[in-house]
């Protein structure tokens, strides 16, 4: 819960943060460092994926869990957990390609039409031996200590894709998480949409424990080693610099500030627990972030610092480049702003709960106070504004909205809104929307299960959030 605080506090338009998809069987990929994507409900859950799938299995009816992506289809997935020890057990995740195995029955049965039930019987098993339908992850979790975690995982495809493994080591320290994860291959998604596969990525990760409003660091070194390529093409065109082989360290200090506006303290329906107690009381709040980020990378990978200046909406602020010996050095401000406001107490069975949370990004304030100068100039010599200014001083912002249809269930919608000013039929632009439907645990307090839909990755998931506004 703190962890998610620092990371909600610290990482707005600037940090990468895991998000969900169905593409691994962990469900997770990583944002290409230094392009990172508009936080949301596509953002990791804390919770492992086979964990998930294993509270669904024992204490919702949900035999097996769906998932979908359009490159490898409607699939089921299953968790059996194999308990070792006191502090140790195992989980075999099993995923079926149902879409895959209806289009090659219907494939077969316009070509052959069984001449008997048997027959079909066996057209079916037939069907039910091809490997390419089948992927199996074993994962095992080790509690060293009450503080340390150890995780080792292992995912195989029957389709011949590459095997995944992934090893993660962490670490509570009392105002501290450390973090030291290796992935190979890892699984990284541009802001395009495109996936990439980096051989070989390991990062070491230490952050603060933030509260609400106060100071809080993060330090970050993040390796990677191979040639990447673009998942199910194995093509190597257009690799994002910054995943190509190298060593970034990246620091960041921020400071945050929350102000609440208004909040109801009107008494709540009698003997009625809300669907949800995070979301049980109506207040219209505010808070504030602003930090400063320095990055040091060495190798290919530095190679971003020097073609950003190309790029119009590339890094602005102060870098020290060394192309002879492939190292730079980059820093900037970021600041980002937020508002929420809620109406509703989330108790009565229709409309009683409307939410609605605004937040704007300033990834780099030398790009923002750049463009403010340009601006006053040209105000002040009565000159037309500059429209590269102007788009310069635009902040990236991130709308939700959530609406509570009846009982536990809520439908929710959160998308980046993208200014294009140099588009004049459309200057507004809806950026990367996902739709989901919530169903709140009101057993637990605030648990709910996530069913979302991305139509720019044509990716749909279920999963299970705890202690999240």
């Amino acid at each position: 819960m703190e962890m998610k605080k620092l990371r909600w506090a610290m990482d707005g338009s600037f940090w990468d943060l895991d998000i969900s998809t169905p593409r691994t069987l962990d469900g997770l990929a990583r944002p290409v460092p230094g392009d990172p994507l508009p936080l949301g409900l596509t953002r990791g859950a804390r919770l492992s994926r086979p964990k998930q799938i294993d509270f669904m299995q024992r204490f919702m009816p949900v035999p097996f869990v769906p998932s979908y992506a359009a490159a490898n289809g409607f699939s089921l997935q299953r968790v059996l957990t194999i308990p070792i020890s006191d502090n140790w057990f195992g989980t075999l995740l099993g995923q079926f390609n149902l879409q895959r195995f209806v289009s090659s029955v219907k494939k077969s049965g316009k070509t052959t039409l069984p001449d008997s039930a048997s027959s079909w019987m066996q057209s079916i098993g037939t069907h039910l031996r091809d490997k390419s339908l089948y992927a199996l992850s074993f994962c095992s979790d080790f509690l060293l200590t009450p503080d340390d975690t150890l995780v080792f995982s292992v995912e195989a495809y029957g389709d011949e894709k590459k095997a995944r493994k992934k090893a993660l080591f962490q670490h509570k320290f009392s105002h501290h998480n450390l973090t030291v994860e290796a992935v190979w291959p890892g699984l990284f998604v541009d802001k395009p949409g495109n996936y990439w596969d980096v051989p070989f990525s390991m990062s070491l990760d230490l952050a603060s424990v933030a509260a609400d409003s106060m100071a809080s660091y993060r330090i970050c070194a993040h390796h990677n080693s191979g040639s990447p390529e673009r998942l199910d093409s194995g093509q190597s065109d257009g690799v994002p610099a910054s995943l190509l082989p190298g060593l970034s360290v990246t620091s960041a200090f921020s400071f945050k500030k929350n102000i609440e506006l208004w909040r109801n303290n009107a008494q709540k329906l009698r003997m009625v627990q809300p669907y949800d107690i995070f979301l049980s009381n109506p207040h219209v709040s505010a808070s504030g972030i602003i930090g400063a980020a320095m990055t040091a990378s060495f190798g290919d990978s530095s190679v971003r610092s020097q073609i950003a200046d190309d790029d119009p909406e590339g890094f602005r602020g102060f870098s020290i480049r060394a192309p002879e010996v492939k190292s730079a050095f980059l820093a900037d401000i970021f600041a980002s702003a937020s508002f929420t406001a809620q109406h509703g107490n989330f108790q009565r069975l229709f409309l009683d709960l409307t939410r609605f949370h605004a937040r704007l990004d300033f990834p780099s304030g030398s790009k923002f106070l750049s463009g403010a100068t340009h601006l006053a100039q040209d105000f002040f010599n009565s000159q037309q504004p500059n429209l590269e200014a102007i788009q310069d001083i635009c902040p990236n912002a991130t709308l939700s909205l959530q609406q509570q249809i009846a009982g536990p269930f809520s439908f929710r919608v959160d998308s980046g809104v993208a200014v294009e000013l140099k588009n004049q039929d459309w200057n507004i632009r809806v950026d990367e929307p996902v739709f989901a439907l919530e169903y709140a645990l009101q057993v637990l307090g605030s648990a709910k299960a996530v069913a979302w839909y991305s139509p720019k990755h044509q990716e749909c998931m279920i999963e299970l959030r705890f202690y999240e506004t």
